[in-house]
């Protein structure tokens, strides 16, 4: 039995012509942008697109093409930067920043950081994520008003925090800087001077915070990620301080921007489905659950990628240099893959989201974000039923990630706790 119909109904003739570019269109609850991207799927599936600056690229919204470009790192590079908000321009990071390096020099960086964030590495640290879990959850006991959306913001932090050894009287600024770096046009994170004001002091604060750190744990080096990336072995040479910071940058980044919003999104759109109590009933389930509850939000939008040469997709000529944009949440929702895909179903299989992207570029991180909200989705069905909205959700401002910065909610504590599944 699937659960309940997701509350995106309808397909406005308009839409197609609405840009999924355009942070505004991300503000609702996902109608707005599920109907633009259900009408390019139908109608456009490959579609060029004029930026307000003038600049063009390929709009992807069917999953074979986004995966498919996603995967082949020959025809389609990464190192001129993969956010929209980066066309045009050629990403300093490019080459030394894992997310922005091609094979094979990605591998060469990529290999030892995933057996570092391994599923037996995470499992150390399980205790530990659980532990701050609970923390964060359990003022929605008190029967009040809980802002789970801030919550969340601060859940992927409190995970990374820890596993990178960084203290915890600064996690909060880092979420902001975070936040800030994806969202710099959201009124609760922009500064008076506007969003490049922002992007740019929130880029300044992180790297030098990272600076900082790494002559810290130089001087006194520990168990945590950043003192591997120290030492982390490249052929024969260790990163410069330059490829440090920038790597640092980009696992706090992936982590603090995606993980905490997935719960969100679950919450603020299934309260009243039925979809909870069948978890709860299920918590065997819980494993297929988060694998849908990834699908389902979908929170990094969007990947960049640059034609290394003239390819075709679907009859359509890419020349070498055109800029395309795999739209994730767009994927995760074709139906020539997904079966109903907008009922969420705790029961799907297979479940190929691509939410962590594809290929090379498959999220060094993922194991950690999985873990976590395993750990998070048991303990909240464990512990709580009758999750009701109490105020008025608010949408993040942002074209990369989508998700809520705040999510007033009420809950019943059980009378019995029940039984738990990660």
């Amino acid at each position: 039995m699937s659960a309940p119909a997701a509350v995106v109904t309808g397909c406005p003739a308009h839409a197609g012509r609405l840009d999924p570019a355009d942070p505004a269109l991300h503000t609702d609850d996902g109608r707005q942008a599920h109907a633009v991207w259900r009408e390019l799927r139908r109608h456009r599936p490959v579609d060029r697109r004029t930026t307000e600056s003038g600049r063009d690229y390929w709009s992807l919204t069917k999953y074979r093409d986004c995966d498919r470009v996603l995967r082949d790192h020959t025809a389609f590079t990464s190192e001129r930067g993969n956010l929209l908000r980066m066309l045009g321009t050629e990403d300093p990071a490019g080459g030394r920043q894992m997310a922005v390096t091609d094979p094979p020099r990605h591998a060469r960086m990529r290999e030892p950081l995933q057996r570092a964030l391994s599923m037996k590495s995470v499992d150390a640290h399980r205790e530990r994520i659980r532990g701050t879990v609970t923390r964060l959850v359990e003022p929605l006991a008190d029967g009040g008003v809980f802002d789970f959306g801030r919550a969340m913001t601060l859940l992927p932090m409190a995970v990374t925090g820890v596993l990178m050894g960084i203290p915890e009287a600064d996690w909060e600024s880092l979420t902001g800087f975070t936040s800030a770096c994806v969202a710099p046009d959201d009124p609760q994170l922009m500064l008076a001077d506007g969003p490049v004001a922002t992007l740019e002091t929130a880029h300044r604060e992180l790297f030098a915070y990272f600076q900082d750190l790494a002559h810290e744990r130089e001087k006194n080096p520990g168990d945590d990620l950043l003192s591997f990336l120290l030492t982390l072995d490249l052929g024969g040479r260790t990163m410069s301080p330059g490829e440090i910071m920038s790597n640092c940058y980009s696992l706090l980044l992936g982590a603090n921007v995606t993980t905490g919003h997935v719960a969100s999104s679950v919450l603020a759109t299934q309260t009243d489905t039925g979809v909870f109590e069948d978890w709860a009933a299920h918590p065997e389930l819980t494993v297929r659950g988060t694998e849908e509850a990834l699908r389902w939000s979908s929170p990094a939008g969007h990947f960049l990628r640059y034609a290394t040469r003239d390819v075709r997709l679907r009859g359509t000529r890419i020349r070498e240099g055109d800029a395309l944009v795999t739209w994730l949440n767009s994927a995760n929702f074709d139906e020539d893959v997904f079966t109903d895909p907008f009922t969420f179903d705790i029961r799907r299989r297979p479940n190929r989201h691509i939410t962590f992207g594809a290929g090379a570029h498959f999220c060094v991180g993922h194991t950690v974000a999985k873990v976590t909200l395993r750990l998070l989705f048991a303990e909240l069905l464990s512990r709580f039923e009758s999750f009701e909205i109490s105020g008025t959700p608010r949408r993040l401002y942002s074209a990369f990630v989508h998700g809520y910065t705040h999510l007033p909610i009420t809950a019943r504590v059980r009378a019995r706790r029940g039984p738990v599944g990660y």
